[in-house]
């Protein structure tokens, strides 16, 4: 081997020289720094907003060395109600920071993941395209006066569901603007009356952004479909390709809208930033909404790393509610997101609505399941082939099974249908695979874990959608058949099926895994095939290939139920005004029911009974909901003496209220007052108290308990007497377990006070700890 010339051996000694003595340079990653709320006048200025960047500055300066070093790092200063900042560091440097005794918590900028004609009809608001006077519509005026913003991924302003006709001035308090960025098409109006667009988060984890990203416009669909859920116009003659023709409309048709963009395409499958959450409800508060909804969701981790749970309680502090979504990791248990006490967590169920396309064999049998195809077969038979005995020789049938990607062999593929099983890529991709191969049609079976949970997508081929047991028909057929034929039909409409709701399998389900003595989810809401607005700048199975163009849309996920509650939320705060945020989740919960449209039990996807892990306190009824009679009501000192006893301290609960706050000494977290009783570790006994104030006319209010099994429950004073409206008193609920008869799994009861018009319904969840003999 030829010797390195002099030349070459000289910088070769340099080169290691060097490398010998680089400096190392520690990892740096982007940080949520939570400094707790500001103490603000009532008169806000850009001189404050400066001043508290000033103090952000200097106050990480100190940690850097300089201001100026400081300044290059901070990427979100969080001046108007929430204080803080977001910034990029080393992960040593924001370990020292979360030790200061002014910071409440520091943590990584985590991403989070995004979690309808029929709907409001189905919950009794209007009765075939018939409005009553005893509709909370009317009495609402449609949601008149009210905001509601959605963060989310923007929206498409130039949808019908957010044009301004018909409505008056932007409301005179509104202190929102329209940020449109490098947009000059995108538009506010009086319907739309505020956007705006938090995308330094995501570009701390995506990396430099080009100027498309500097847009509120929705140009994924999901922010779109929300909001329009949320708040939008009653829109005439609104179909997915002819099905589930109708009007479109949100829960609050008449409300005013805002938009903030704070989720953009996936980074690691994960599309909203820590960061842009936060920098949107600091924005959203300062603006003046009334209602927040958030169709999105993370892992659970503690409160105060949780961008969520501080921004819903920086708004509950100012009056506005806030709905979350449960998220769709169902159906296994301790699944559920977004578990403050102080925001409404809404789950998904199915409404009275199908859009039915059969699948009929060659042996004649016919399986009903659910498609929105456009595409239609011709009326004849075709060759039925399962996806794994149509795969390429160099996919596996674990991935072929489920149609993946590359999995197909067109060969095997072509002029036929594909049976396909449910899990792991999206329903509508199986579709797209299946027709980029030459199928015909696609027949989705469903897994086990999915049981009777069947969606309708907007496939790009004829498909149809159908449940296990169906699914494991057609499997079997085509095992005993030599030359296996079905036929795909075009899909209906189908209106008033029972038994409805049910909840969906996608539904994140209970226990509360933060904090146990807390149900969630809270309720549940449609979130199954809703039709609602959406962009025209994708089609609507989101894939790259689909080149179709609609502007209403069906999707399902807890996303979509959430915004339903969000549209109640509005009508209640125009009906009532004063009421708190925690008022009007009580109101909301206690008049939901847990039967079906066949007055039977809620079931899940498996056609077991559903248990409030499930659905919470029930579906919601609107109608109820705004005479409830008597609510739970909880103040924000509630909630600080709920975190003391979550273990934070009276310094750091001060940083978190504004101001001095003295813990009450031994609150017990079964104490706050929840309208729903969560007992974890039942341990012989417990009393919990709660307090109800009375919204209605004088009345006597007896209490009724369903114990749950193994459990006995009584309740001291069993019978309260309201004198007056907004009268207020406290009971003692007594839960023991019956010594041989209770088990160590959840059990599940009510307690429900009456004076024989209203009934105010707390579900009852217990479990017991079991001593070994």
């Amino acid at each position: 081997m030829r010797q390195p010339s002099p030349t070459i051996h000289f910088l070769l000694q340099i080169l290691l020289v060097c490398l010998l003595h680089r400096p190392s340079f520690a990892v740096k990653k982007s940080y949520v720094v939570y400094l707790g709320a500001h103490s603000h006048g009532p008169e806000l200025s850009s001189v404050d907003f400066n001043q508290v960047t000033q103090f952000h500055h200097e106050f990480l300066g100190s940690f850097l060395g300089s201001s100026d070093t400081a300044k290059d790092s901070i990427f979100y200063s969080y001046t108007r109600h929430i204080n803080g900042f977001a910034a990029t560091l080393e992960e040593e440097v924001a370990a020292e920071i979360a030790k200061h005794p002014k910071v409440l918590s520091v943590f990584e900028n985590r991403g989070r993941k995004l979690h309808t004609t029929r709907s409001w009809g189905f919950m009794g608001l209007e009765h075939n395209g018939v409005i009553s006077s005893s509709s909370i519509w009317k009495k609402a005026r449609f949601g008149e006066g009210v905001i509601i913003g959605n963060l989310d991924t923007g929206v498409w302003p130039e949808s019908k569901s957010f044009s301004e006709e018909g409505l008056g001035p932007v409301p005179s308090k509104w202190r929102g603007i329209c940020e449109n960025g490098i947009d000059h098409t995108f538009h506010c109006n009086r319907k739309l009356i505020g956007a705006r667009y938090f995308n330094k988060g995501y570009a701390s984890v995506a990396g430099p952004l080009n100027s498309s990203f500097d847009s509120p416009r929705d140009r994924e669909g999901h922010g779109s479909h929300t909001l329009s859920t949320a708040g939008g116009n009653m829109v005439a003659g609104v179909s997915v390709f002819g099905q589930g023709y109708g009007t479109a409309k949100g829960g609050s048709p008449k409300a005013r809208v805002a938009a903030y963009k704070v989720c953009w395409p996936p980074v690691g499958g994960d599309e909203c930033f820590d960061a842009d959450i936060l920098a949107g409800f600091d924005m959203a508060i300062h603006d003046g909404v009334h209602v927040l909804s958030l169709s999105l969701g993370g892992s659970a981790s503690s409160f105060f790393n949780d961008s969520v749970a501080i921004g819903s309680f920086h708004a509950a502090n100012h009056g506005i509610v806030v709905v979350c979504s449960a998220s769709n990791s169902g159906p296994a248990d301790a699944t559920a997101e977004n578990l403050a006490p102080w925001h409404i967590t809404v789950a998904a169920s199915t409404m009275d609505r199908q859009f039915p396309a059969y699948v009929v064999l060659g042996n004649n049998m016919t399986f009903k399941g659910e498609s929105l195809s456009s595409a239609r077969l011709a009326h004849k038979f075709y060759p039925i082939i399962k996806a794994t005995d149509a795969k390429l020789a160099s996919a596996r049938a674990e991935d072929a099974v489920l149609c993946q990607n590359g999995t197909l062999d067109p060969n095997k593929v072509k002029g036929k249908i594909v049976v396909c099983l449910r899990g792991i890529n999206a329903r509508v991709d199986k579709g797209e695979q299946a027709f980029l191969a030459g199928a015909v049609g696609m027949v989705l079976a469903n897994d086990k874990t999915s049981g009777n949970e069947i969606l309708a997508d907007p496939h790009v081929l004829p498909a149809s959608h159908i449940n296990f047991s169906d699914g494991r028909a057609v499997y079997n057929y085509i095992n005993s058949t030599k030359f296996p034929v079905a036929y795909i039909t075009h899909p209906k409409t189908q209106l008033h099926t029972k038994p409805a709701p049910m909840m969906a399998a996608f539904s994140s389900k209970g226990p509360n895994t933060i904090v146990p003595e807390i149900l969630k989810p809270d309720v549940t809401a449609p979130g199954v095939s809703v039709i609602a607005a959406y962009t025209e700048a994708q089609g609507p199975t989101n894939q790259v290939f689909d080149k179709r163009r609609i502007p209403y849309n069906s999707v399902s996920g807890t996303s979509m139920s959430c915004p339903h509650v969000a549209g109640i939320v509005g009508l209640l705060r125009t009906l009532y005004p004063s009421w708190s945020p925690a008022a009007i989740k009580s109101a909301i919960m206690t008049t939901a029911t847990t039967l079906d449209n066949e007055v039977e039990p809620l079931l899940n996807a498996t056609d077991g009974q559903a248990t409030p892990f499930s659905c919470g306190a029930g579906h919601v009824q609107p109608n109820r909901a705004m005479d409830p009679g008597l609510v739970y009501d909880t103040t924000i000192n509630d909630y600080l003496n709920f975190l003391c006893a979550l273990g934070y301290n009276e310094t750091q609960i001060s940083v978190f209220s504004q101001g001095p706050y003295q813990c009450r000494k031994k609150f017990s977290l079964l104490n706050l007052n929840y309208p729903s009783i969560t007992v974890p570790n039942l341990s012989g006994s417990v009393t919990v108290t709660r307090t109800l104030k009375n919204v209605g006319s004088p009345a006597t209010y007896i209490a009724h308990v369903r114990n749950p099994n193994g459990i006995t429950v009584s309740v001291k004073p069993n019978i309260l007497k309201f004198k007056n409206a907004g009268e207020e008193k406290s009971f003692k609920v007594t839960l023991k377990a019956k010594q041989g008869k209770a088990s160590n799994n959840y059990v599940f009861g009510k307690l429900i006070w009456s004076d024989g018009d209203h009934y105010v319904i707390s579900p009852i969840v217990v479990k017991a700890l079991l001593t070994k003999n």
